[in-house]
């Protein structure tokens, strides 16, 4: 009997596939909306802000800061949320022996991935042009910024798909729990601004870390030595790494759950 090649690659675009038609192919406009979605809130907010101060903590496109701050926050919020329910989304094809919840996590995660990182490209090179900022991009920070927002999205999600697969309930506490990251990931500040008792609070929110790396990237005076990629680098990992030990053990206790 032939076996066929490269079984597991097949299986996760065949997932991508699934999931980009039930996602993107079912509502008019399908990809138009992952790049519209986004625009709208930064030009909702951007206005909004505008009208109440003067300036922007940095530069002088209100635009362009928010862009900064929000794209990261909205990437990683895709990624998370998505690996989170990958188990329930998939959960009639895993029934099938050649998928596996592997598949599932591997699949969300490259189709988020990479949306995030084209609608950010897109955006951001699209505010640059049509704003005229005087930005001079950094690509190296950028990128980094992009790869520590794909770590903690993957590592929070599958945290999260594990509790949630154990513990219901906990999809709704994390809701709860995690509604104040928006104002506390530095979308809206900087994290300079600050008074020194909230910064050594806030400090250990991985967000604020990635956002800064993000606006270094776009604004070459702008340097914030608070910034650890390592820390983000380093928590995503773990997070990842003890989620998938436990998933492998007790994800066929997950899936026999109604």
């Amino acid at each position: 009997m032939r076996t066929r090649s490269y079984p597991t690659l097949r299986t996760v675009l065949a997932l991508i596939l699934r999931e980009m038609s039930t996602r993107y192919g079912q509502s008019p406009g399908g990809y138009l909306w992952a790049v519209l979605e986004p625009l709208g809130a930064i030009l909702i907010l951007a206005l909004g802000l505008s009208l109440l101060i003067r300036h922007p903590s940095l530069g002088t496109s209100f635009i362009l800061f928010y862009a900064t701050g929000f794209m990261p926050f909205s990437v990683y919020q895709s990624i998370q949320n998505t690996v989170s329910r990958a188990l329930n989304f998939s959960r009639p094809l895993l029934m099938y022996p050649s998928v596996t919840w592997l598949d599932a996590l591997i699949a969300r995660a490259a189709l988020n991935i990479l949306t995030g990182v084209m609608v950010s490209y897109l955006l951001l090179a699209g505010i640059v042009l049509v704003d005229r900022t005087s930005a001079v991009i950094d690509i190296g920070p950028v990128i980094l910024a992009m790869v520590m927002t794909a770590l903690l999205g993957v590592g929070v999600g599958a945290f999260n798909c594990l509790l949630i697969g154990m513990f219901p309930a906990w999809e709704i506490i994390w809701s709860i729990i995690s509604r104040p990251l928006f104002l506390a990931s530095g979308i809206l500040f900087l994290f300079e601004d600050l008074p020194r008792s909230i910064q050594t609070f806030l400090w250990y929110n991985p967000l604020l870390h990635i956002v800064g790396e993000m606006r270094r990237g776009f604004y070459p005076m702008y340097s914030p030595q608070y910034v650890s990629p390592a820390y983000v680098i380093l928590l995503s990992l773990g997070l990842l790494a003890f989620s998938l030990v436990l998933l492998q053990r007790y994800h066929a206790d997950i899936l026999d759950q109604t």
